[in-house]
């Protein structure tokens, strides 16, 4: 049995940008102690919904300095690391384990793909760079690349390989990493519609996009499912289910991004290719959240 990162909700955090673009890290700070002021029980920094992408390398190890000071010990930091390049990865995981991230959240090589055995070697050329814990990334939604129950098993292997995170929407392929992989992977759900049916196979807890905006009803659903109160975890998450949804109504992290410049933080635009939101969904997004009492 391995050591748990964190349980409980995790939130995925948005970056905020000045209108020029630049890294508003005063905003950042701020949403940084909203979530830990209402029960998130850790900080992502620099994942898919903080922009990581269309980061510059300073900027990367910027922002994960930062958010290491700011949280400062009061719950882990995870930062994303991860890359299609991993001799990259490898640099930029060594960097945080540096500035003194808890653990690295690595996605699976993205555009040049791999395989299932190109993956293993990826994971480990990393894992025996750095001494931290390290959650594997699985989104082939953006990735194209699944991590398989099988390449699971091998992975968690891996002494500082500790848990995956599961994005796939593939709750019977859930079942079997759990099924397989047993107490050596933890598993943290990556959809916030599927927080309950993830942490009823045993998952710790979700990396969550919806804690953004709502880290306090989150962190409350996935602390009831760990409690094994799932009649109760179910009538919370029925009144968020359509937040979880609207949050995805356009790519992420543009919803996200207009609800909380809507909550009165400057989140600020997307960095290009994201766009605006469209009046429509901007409307739709605005009253789902006055709907679930997020915003007035």
């Amino acid at each position: 049995m391995k050591n748990t990162i964190f349980t409980g909700a995790g939130v995925a955090i948005a970056t905020p940008f000045f209108e020029d673009g630049s890294i508003n890290y005063d905003e950042l700070g701020r949403l940084i102690d909203f979530n830990i002021d209402n029960g998130t029980d850790a900080i992502i920094i620099c994942g898919t919904t903080g922009e990581s992408a269309t980061m510059t390398d300073e900027e990367h190890v910027e922002c994960i300095r930062y958010a290491v000071e700011r949280t400062a010990k009061r719950v882990p930091v995870i930062a994303g690391t991860g890359s299609n390049d991993t001799a990259y990865a490898v640099r930029l995981s060594q960097e945080a384990e540096k500035l003194g991230a808890d653990a690295l959240l690595l996605v699976t090589p993205y555009y040049n793909k791999c395989s299932q055995a190109g993956l293993i070697k990826h994971y480990q050329m990393i894992a025996e760079s750095v001494s931290l814990p390290i959650i594997v990334y699985s989104v082939a939604s953006r990735t194209g690349v699944n991590i398989t129950p099988e390449t699971c098993v091998e992975l968690s292997k891996i002494h500082n390989i500790v848990a995956i995170k599961e994005a796939s929407g593939n709750i019977s392929q859930i079942a079997q990493i759990a099924a397989l992989c047993g107490d050596n992977l933890d598993i943290y759900s990556g959809n916030d519609d599927q927080i309950i049916p993830i942490m009823a196979l045993g998952a710790k807890g979700v990396i969550s996009v919806m804690s953004n905006v709502a880290p306090f009803e989150t962190h409350e659903v996935a602390t009831l499912c760990l409690e094994n109160n799932y009649p109760e975890a179910r009538e919370k998450m029925w009144k968020l289910q359509q937040l979880a949804k609207d949050l995805f109504c356009d790519v992420n992290p543009i919803p996200v991004k207009h609800a909380l410049n809507a909550m009165g933080f400057k989140a600020g635009p997307c960095r290009m290719p994201l766009t605006e939101l469209s009046d429509a969904n901007k409307e739709k997004l605005e009253a789902t959240m006055k709907k679930a009492g997020i915003l007035k």
